[in-house]
């Protein structure tokens, strides 16, 4: 038996005046999803637990079937899996983002999607005024940044203190004011908004920035530190599920979870986690990892960066692709292997209108060749409401896919 999950991340949405009163799901062109809802069962799943955050973070881990109640401890500590860094007991991981700064207002989360050759450059920086080991002099306000993809990197500093104050999303605050959000009392969170200011000053006139503004481009010009947390725990997924598994994403968050889970990550050549990923190299390395692997997670991350962007037309792009180029090869080559399940589902909703991840319910196919159909015609929002798999919490999903329940 072949298992597959299909993950288009942020997939799901509401009904858009500029659709007719429809989703993006629900206008895209999608025959091969459509299929696995036709011939498949459906339902919903609730992927974030009412008492956390609605991330990709928390979500994911419920998907690869962790229930985050007892292994979530921060975004921060999963991505740094990706990364290789290993921490000792009391160093704290942050989320660092990149961003783009302007008169104390959050102006772009991402800092124009910046390059990952620039974005080292200016991690390097803030090493040699930030880090411990090349700064003795910092003392107490250092840490050590860690150079990641794009706009998404790493803070590590020691004091388990840090983990007590909450942080946001800075995808979460897009034209808010920073102060608002960083408004901390205790000394040790006072540390870290200090870092986060004087990084301005590192960054601000640094060449990369200057290139970028010659340019036209958003600059980088100072870090946002979120999503701490000590590194955690998981179970390998093969102890608990008895079954080998590898996993394709592009975004150091999943491969995170892939490393501590003991799964296979399959890099793919020209997987970015945007907008200009290589669907076809996705789907081609998909449909071969099936031969060694028993249990396979594909990840695309595009259709949640169109929706932090209301961007409808990627969107509905992202989703169509996902369909075709991703899924498409993996329907063309799995049925090889006789009997395999196939489940699609976003990790939550990440809603045109919204621009930001929310807790609701998300949409769930599962084809099973070996059991009968909802003879649901559609995969959308709406379509899965009356199917037989009821609503369910996400971490068990492996589960019910592996006891066929």
């Amino acid at each position: 038996m072949k298992y597959v999950i299909l993950i288009g991340d942020g997939m799901s949405d509401y009904p858009l005046t500029e659709l007719n009163g429809k989703t993006p799901l629900e206008v895209a062109n999608i025959p091969n999803i459509d299929e696995i809802a036709k011939k498949g069962k459906v339902g919903q799943l609730q992927t974030i637990p009412e008492n956390l955050e609605p991330g990709s973070d928390v979500a994911n881990m419920s998907i690869f079937g962790y229930d985050p109640q007892k292994y979530y401890t921060g975004r921060g500590p999963l991505e740094s899996g990706s990364m290789g860094i290993k921490t000792a007991d009391d160093e704290v991981i942050f989320r660092c983002n990149l961003i783009t700064e302007e008169n104390g207002i959050l102006d772009n989360f991402n800092a124009g999607h910046i390059s990952s050759e620039e974005a080292a450059s200016l991690i390097d920086s803030l090493n040699e005024k930030f880090s411990n080991e090349l700064n003795p002099n910092i003392g107490d306000n250092g840490g050590k940044f860690y150079s990641g993809v794009s706009y998404r990197h790493l803070f590590v500093k020691k004091g388990a203190e840090l983990t007590s104050f909450k942080t946001y999303p800075p995808h979460d605050i897009v034209g808010e004011n920073i102060d608002e959000y960083t408004n901390w009392n205790d000394e040790s969170a006072l540390k870290i908004k200090n870092i986060m200011l004087k990084s301005k000053e590192v960054l601000e006139n640094h060449p990369v920035n200057q290139k970028r503004r010659e340019n036209g481009q958003k600059i980088a010009n100072m870090v946002f530190l979120w999503g701490q947390g000590l590194q955690p725990s998981l179970p390998k997924f093969k102890d608990v599920y008895g079954l080998n598994g590898s996993i394709i994403t592009a975004v150091d968050l999943l491969k995170g979870i892939g490393v501590f889970a003991g799964l296979n990550n399959i890099d793919v050549p020209g997987a970015t986690g945007y907008f200009d990923t290589d669907y076809k190299a996705k789907g081609a390395y998909g449909a071969n990892a099936l031969e060694s692997s028993d249990f396979l997670f594909v990840h695309v991350e595009a259709p949640d960066e169109a929706g932090h962007e209301g961007n409808i037309e990627e969107k509905i792009k992202a989703i169509e692709r996902i369909d075709k180029h991703v899924l498409g090869q993996i329907m063309d080559e799995i049925p090889k292997y006789e009997d395999y399940k196939i489940a699609v589902l976003p990790d939550h909703a990440t809603p045109i209108d919204v621009r930001t991840h929310t807790r609701d319910l998300v949409p769930l196919a599962i084809y099973d060749s070996t059991s009968s159909a909802d003879n649901v015609q559609y995969y959308t929002e709406n379509s899965v409401l009356d199917g037989s798999l009821g609503i369910d919490k996400a971490y068990n999903l492996v589960k019910n896919m592996i006891n066929g329940t």
